[in-house]
């Protein structure tokens, strides 16, 4: 008996374990279709009708294409069907179907055709979150290669920065890795000259007129903050630069940015992009601006504090003049040009009178004094090619190129006159004059010369103005 139950309840077990093929093909674990050889749907199961909203009922009788987006017919119609007609299937075809809602769902599609009938069969699988996931690739694979990019305009930049040794150079590196990196219509480095006033130093700013008329720009308005200043289209243009429309509108411009350049904290110049679309700046574009602006600040202090330098040691500190070094690098260069040319050169040597009985009798200070205004006196007196030095003392020596023996006359003339004239913090009854000296280098004469040599007979000649009577000038004729 217990061995006849047994067997009965093993007969019985398959029965119970027999799958429900129904249920099975209306909720299985993807969209199920089958159409007509003209494209009807004849058939489709639960999950499908599920995955887009409609009844059963409202399938049946339409096409499988009418389900489909604009840019999925065309795809169903240029390569869904043909592949399916020439192979007999189609595996993963990624097509966008209009659900009931109105939304799109994007599927994988899986066909097979049945040449016999013209029917296919077609499973859909939901793809929205691989769809997902490889935006989410995507989006990080651009901002892997946004970042390598970034990287490697830093570094060009950075090595054309080390490279620069001047002023112009350095501007030019940054603007060229600016324009990169932005992609700008128009890119420009301004930076403060003598006066306080921004000049351009290259590029094109379309907006420098109005700088130099003393209206606000993004420019103007980031050195005077000290931070980076954007104008993302016309209406934020219009809210706070309207009178900057008409340039905006004739350059075709929507947007502008502008980051200043800094020494110490102080503003010394700007960078300054525009762009004719409209651009957003997001933060990692924004971090390499102000990495290139530090770069860039960091290296034109250094250039500029070696220009001071080069400056200091070829110019003499109290008067700004050349000093005897540059003196003699002028003078060589001046003659090496006469004897070229052919034309004359003109040497003054000046010694001031009566310097001494002022700085004893008044001072240092008012000595110091004398030798910066009879500076400015000589420049004004002289071309400003000509090269004014201070030899030492209150000893000048001025390189006239280009000069015969009536214009240095000329010359020697205005600057006798300019000395004579009274000088500031300096009594009456202690006058200053010049006695002056001159070598001219007639260049036809066929006589060697050289730097001392000349220099020496300038100065032999200025002794002679002095013991005849001083504030006097003689000329000699090399």
């Amino acid at each position: 008996m217990t061995s006849v139950a047994g067997d009965r309840r093993m007969d019985a077990a398959p029965s119970a374990a027999t799958p429900n093929f129904e249920d099975l093909y209306e909720n299985a674990p993807c969209g199920y279709l089958v159409t007509a050889a003209d494209g009807t749907i004849t058939a489709a199961n639960t999950t499908f009708t599920r995955m887009l909203g409609h009844s059963r009922s409202e399938l049946l009788g339409r096409t499988f294409q009418s389900m489909l987006t604009v840019g999925s017919k065309m795809f169903h119609e240029t390569r869904f069907l043909p592949v399916l007609h020439l192979r007999g299937r189609v595996d993963e075809i990624a097509l966008s179907l209009q659900c009931a809602d109105g939304s799109t769902l994007p599927t994988l599609v899986n066909g097979v055709y049945l040449e016999e009938s013209g029917e296919v069969r077609i499973a859909v699988f939901d793809s929205t979150e691989r769809r997902d996931y490889e935006r989410e690739l995507l989006e990080a694979r651009r901002a892997a290669e946004a970042s390598e990019a970034q990287v490697s305009i830093l570094q060009r930049a950075s090595t054309a920065f080390t490279l620069a040794d001047t002023e112009q150079a350095l501007t030019a590196a940054l603007a060229e890795s600016v324009r990169e990196a932005f992609a700008a219509s128009f890119t420009a480095i301004l930076l403060y000259d003598d006066a306080g006033i921004l000049q351009v130093a290259t590029g094109t700013h379309p907006l420098v007129s109005y700088i130099h008329a003393g209206l606000d720009t993004p420019s103007t308005e980031a050195v005077r903050l000290n931070e980076v200043v954007t104008v993302s289209g016309l209406d934020e243009l219009r809210a706070r630069f309207p009178h900057l429309e008409p340039a905006f509108i004739e350059n075709r411009l929507e947007t502008a940015i502008a980051s200043p350049l800094t020494d110490k904290g102080q503003p010394i110049g700007v960078i300054s992009s525009f762009f004719r679309r409209t651009r957003e700046f997001d933060p990692p574009l924004l971090e390499l601006l102000e990495t290139l602006t530090q770069q860039a600040s960091h290296v034109l202090a250094r250039i500029r504090l070696q220009n001071q330098l080069a400056l200091m040691a070829l110019h003499d500190q109290l008067t700004g003049l050349a000093n005897r070094q540059l003196l003699q690098i002028r003078l060589n260069q001046a003659i090496a040009a006469a004897e070229r040319s052919g034309r004359p050169l003109a040497v003054v040597f000046l010694d001031l009178d009566g310097f001494k009985v002022v700085n004893d009798s008044c001072g240092h200070a008012i000595g110091d004094s004398v030798l910066r205004q009879v500076s400015a006196r000589l420049r004004s007196s002289v071309r400003t090619s000509d090269t004014i030095g201070r030899y030492g003392g209150d000893e000048f020596v001025i390189l006239c190129e280009d000069t015969d023996a009536d214009a240095v006359t000329h010359v020697t003339d205005r600057i006798l006159a300019s000395v004579k004239e009274p000088l500031e913090g300096v009594p009456a009854e202690y006058p200053i004059s010049a006695s002056i000296g001159v070598a001219l280098l007639d260049p036809g004469a066929e006589t060697a010369v050289t730097t001392d040599g000349i220099l020496g007979l300038a100065d032999a000649a200025m002794y002679q103005s002095k013991n005849a009577g001083k504030d006097r000038t003689t000329v000699v004729v090399v």
